[in-house]
């Protein structure tokens, strides 16, 4: 299982990023796929989750209504939209995904929210 996380960077507050998280060495689409994030000095938590086939999703109540989670099968690639950025989202973004009750994650992508 491999999952590379990319799209981060430095936007101001108010602005916009839009995270890609490429997965490969297993069947994609079979499986949920999670975002999370970790601040520094907080814990991990998660932020959106989206099942197999796309048709559901759930977010953080910190997030709702801001942040996205879409995924494409064909490309094996989960995203996560994120609009009007605060400062308080800045953090490491993960993807991560369970297979066969192991949980696996990406090496992250950092997301700096500041002006």
């Amino acid at each position: 299982v491999q999952l590379v996380e990319s799209g981060g960077g430095l936007v101001q507050p108010g602005g916009s990023l839009r995270l890609s998280c490429a997965a490969s060495g297993f069947t994609f689409s079979r499986y949920g796929m999670r975002w999370y994030r970790q601040a520094p000095g907080k814990e991990r938590e998660l932020v959106a989750g989206i099942t197999s086939a796309g048709d559901s999703t759930n977010y953080a109540h910190s997030v709702e209504g801001r942040f996205t989670i879409s995924r494409d099968n064909g490309k094996s690639t989960v995203y996560l939209q994120m609009n009007s950025l605060t400062p308080e989202d800045t953090a490491v973004y993960y993807c991560s995904v369970v297979q066969l009750g192991r949980r696996y994650w990406g090496q992250g992508t950092q997301v700096t929210v500041s002006s």
